[in-house]
């Protein structure tokens, strides 16, 4: 697709045209979407194993906890219901 010169004249002119200023923000914000895209690929391939193991008649697997996260159906992706 683009290789290590493409990207770092990309880079170049992101920062250009953004400035120094903007740069953290747009991190924060490329890393907590990022986050949320990993969070919504985790659930829907949770989502899509329960389901084959309902299709096989097999009692689906109790969900792992995983330390420092919290994930509700309920709850939209920025957190608030």
């Amino acid at each position: 697709m683009f290789g290590l010169s493409e990207l770092a004249i990309i880079l170049i002119v992101v920062i250009a045209v953004l400035g120094a200023k903007k740069l953290p923000e747009l991190a924060r914000s490329a890393g907590k979407s990022a986050r949320i895209l990993k969070a919504e690929a985790r659930a829907a391939k949770e989502e899509e194993r329960v389901e084959q193991a309902r299709e096989q008649g097999r009692q689906p697997e109790a969900p792992r906890v995983i330390q420092g996260e919290a994930v509700t159906r309920d709850t939209a992706a920025d957190g608030r219901p």
